[in-house]
């Protein structure tokens, strides 16, 4: 190549050489500067190492950490990891890349994220001691091998939507176009069976991945951390309540001449082993509602337990929710020494089982309250989830195994914008993410698929913005349970049903071609009901197997190939069996909606609590009738952002439905658990126990009983609904069902005449 500027001449007599020089170009790649690697101690990183990961990024590095990161800046920082602020920008980027990636508050190998992969990445882009910004990594080079959040294991690593750049400070994964194209792309069912295992560390207040393989006979021990696990869950979430917050010395003096002093002191939970030799004193106690072998009330903790008296206690607030054996219960009264106790059996069973002697005399009682979701993650803001809360959180833990919310939250609610938004950047006004909730749908009843053609009939008229994006459809899908004798419907009856649901679903192609239908058994659905013959089965319950499912995914087959598939970017419509319970995502953390199907209001009635005043038997059914008098300065808040529960509260003509299922919501949010009832009331898969937290809160909860009315109840912006039955009992032929918008998180229940 001849230069711009070339030497006219090489004459002797201008004094240019006869080979003139070349100007020099600069290089494209700076030029790798030699490190001479030096033995860093560890001690002598963790000034830096505190400043940049806990004051900068909210991280703990632990000691194995450390050692590895002092190891790695030894020996590619040099003698200038110091003096040149080496040390602190690799740290950064670190630091950057262990969030990206997933990973938790504790810096570790092997707690969410590689650490060894970030620094095999970054050591790629090094150059003399520093950095080198804007070199991005190829999908299969994500740290802690991050997989399609879309449709999880099924889709192939090189369609990752996300991929990792370790970039400048303040710049953000970059998305590529087609990845917001629709928002079934983002739409993932998460079995019970794949939920992570996370125990509760009280020690460390953190969650922990359990280490051990799960099975159907786990050791005995697993029953007793079953009940610990959701003890220290309730403490801790309790414990960060504003009642049980200690106030301030210059609040507390300006508080002193109130009369409700003694509720703005804040109050303090004693454990039950203290009780021991404070006669006559008042006390407020948090443990497990069971029932003793001689069938007295007791409740315990982790130090003990002790029988309880509920004759002349109160609900807090007056019948606002059940209380029964297995639910834990906030108890403020009296304790009395088992001596000063005269014509009563209780207290009789000191020293059997941890029992302590006495009875604890109960004044008023009511459930732990509830934690709004924003306030476990430690997000401030729950819209646009970038405000980081000073109270901390838990908000970096993967829950569901779709990423952490203060990890992924913010960059799925920029796609979900995106989504929202036409290619000039105004609002689109149709676009909606709706979902279809059916309840008891028995298909061994004719009425059934007339109601089926009538909702499909509804949806199918409208435009394809307005129809719903998924169908959930709730079992039971026969009355009766599916065993091979005495007479009733075997396995061939029911093969049959759901072959003829897959003849209902093929007159309308649009809708299983742009749709997701998910199927949730019930406790009459094979093959538990095999064995239990249609009683309360143990759970988490696996999907209905393959064998009966064949005919209605063929059903599908045929609706997508009628398709063309280059005509746009959104995915086939698909028929997904999911286990009872399980969860729905849509954009990863964003939206989260549990669903299970379950008759938990005609259990809860049956094994409830009576305090009505004045009974010697505490042992009973409800009594609504019962006055409702709050003798205890023991109250929590019951915040319902239902606009119909708030206008009915208001004016105190609330319907008894809306009464009911106020009820029902406030007595599941408050445990954080679908199924708190004893073992030997509801069996549960000890090593699957995590799979009915409801811990955080979701942001939605399916909560299929069709003993109970259809609502729509909002609870500490828990959206709970219940869509009833399809064809309800007894009443003209009309089909209910639930539509959920998912954006605005409200739902409305729907009514058609047949």
């Amino acid at each position: 190549m001849v230069d711009s500027n070339p030497v006219p001449s090489s004459s002797p007599g201008f004094g240019t050489p006869a080979f003139p020089f070349r100007k020099s170009r600069p290089s494209a790649l700076p030029t790798r500067t030699s490190i001479l690697p030096i033995l860093l101690p560890p001690s002598t990183l963790r000034p830096v190492a505190f400043r940049t990961f806990t004051r900068k990024h909210n991280l703990t590095i632990s000691s194995s950490a450390l050692q590895t990161l002092a190891a790695f800046v030894g020996k590619h920082c040099g003698s200038g990891w110091r003096e040149e602020g080496l040390a602190e920008r690799v740290l950064d980027e670190v630091a950057k890349g262990w969030k990206k990636a997933g990973g938790g508050v504790i810096v570790d190998e092997g707690k969410g994220a590689s650490l060894r992969a970030i620094l095999q990445t970054l050591e790629g882009n090094m150059s003399g001691g520093r950095v080198v910004p804007g070199k991005q990594t190829s999908a299969d080079e994500v740290p802690g091998g991050t997989t399609s959040p879309g449709q999880g294991s099924r889709r192939s690593r090189t369609e990752t939507p996300l991929s990792a750049t370790i970039a400048p400070e303040g710049e953000d994964l970059v998305e590529s176009p087609d990845s917001t194209s629709h928002p079934r792309h983002w739409i993932r069912v998460i079995e019970a069976f794949e939920i992570p295992r996370l125990t509760y560390n009280a020690d460390k207040k953190y969650f922990e991945v359990a280490r051990s393989k799960p099975t159907l006979f786990p050791p005995s021990s697993q029953r007793t951390n079953l009940f610990r696990d959701r003890y220290n869950i309730v403490h801790q979430r309790l414990l960060r309540h504003e009642s049980f917050q200690l106030p301030s010395r210059s609040s507390g003096m300006l508080q002193q001449s109130s009369s409700f002093s003694a509720f703005s002191q804040g109050y303090k939970l004693t454990p039950i082993a203290n009780l021991l030799g404070r006669n006559g004193t008042s006390h407020l106690i948090l443990g497990l509602l069971s029932v003793s072998p001689t069938g007295d009330l007791t409740v315990s903790d982790l130090t003990g337990s002790i029988a309880l008296d509920l004759r002349h206690a109160r609900m807090v607030p007056g019948d606002g929710a059940w209380l029964a054996p297995g639910m834990f219960v906030l108890v403020d009264g009296i304790y009395e020494e088992e001596e000063n106790i005269r014509g009563s059996t209780l207290g009789g069973n000191a020293g059997v089982g941890g029992a302590i002697g006495g009875v604890f005399m109960g004044v008023s009682i009511c459930g732990p309250p509830c934690e709004r979701r924003e306030t476990s993650l430690g997000m401030n803001n729950q819209q646009n989830g970038r405000e980081v809360s000073s109270s901390g959180g838990l908000g970096w833990i993967d829950f569901l195994g779709v990423g952490s919310e203060r990890a992924r939250g913010p960059r799925m609610r920029q796609i979900e914008a995106q989504y929202l938004q036409d290619a000039h950047g105004s609002a689109k006004s149709g676009r909606r993410l709706r979902v279809a909730v059916l309840g008891e749908v028995n298909l061994d009843n004719m009425r059934t698929f007339d109601a089926l053609r009538r909702v499909f009939g509804v949806y199918n008229d409208l435009r394809l913005e307005e129809r719903p994006s998924i169908f959930v459809l709730t079992g039971n899908f026969v009355q009766k349970a599916i065993i091979n004798s005495s007479g009733q419907a075997g396995s061939i009856e029911y093969k049959e049903y759901f072959d003829a649901l897959s003849l209902t679903l093929s007159d309308f192609p649009t809708l299983l071609q742009h749709s997701t239908f998910i199927f949730v058994p019930g406790d009459n659905d094979p093959w538990s009901s095999a064995f239990s013959a249609g009683a309360a089965s143990s759970i988490p319950r696996h999907a209905i197997p393959e064998l009966f499912t064949t005919r209605v995914k063929r059903a599908f087959a045929t609706a997508n190939s009628q398709v063309d598939p280059t005509r746009s970017s959104e995915p086939p419509g698909e028929a997904i069996w999911t286990s009872n319970p399980s969860r729905l995502t849509l954009f990863g953390p964003v939206h989260d909606i549990a669903i299970f199907r379950d008759d938990i209001s005609s259990r809860l009635r049956r094994s409830a609590v009576n305090l009505s005043y004045g009974t010697d038997d505490a042992m009973g059914g409800e009594d609504v009738n019962a006055a409702p008098k709050d003798i205890s300065p023991l109250k929590f808040s019951d915040r319902a952002s239902d606009q119909s529960l708030q206008a009915g509260t208001n004016s105190y003509i609330a319907s008894s439905a809306t009464l009911f299922a106020r009820k029902l919501v406030k007595s599941i949010l408050d445990q954080g658990n679908l199924s708190p009832f004893p073992l030997s009331l509801r069996p549960v898969l000890w090593d699957y126990v995590s799979s009915l937290q409801l811990y955080p809160l979701p942001t939605a909860l399916i909560l299929a009983d069709p003993e109970a009315a259809p609502f729509c109840i909002t609870y500490e912006d828990c959206h709970v609904m219940n869509p009833g039955r399809l064809v309800p009992d007894g009443e003209l032929p009309t089909v209910r069902w639930v539509e959920y918008d998912v954006l605005r998180n409200r739902g409305k229940v729907k009514q058609e005449r047949l």
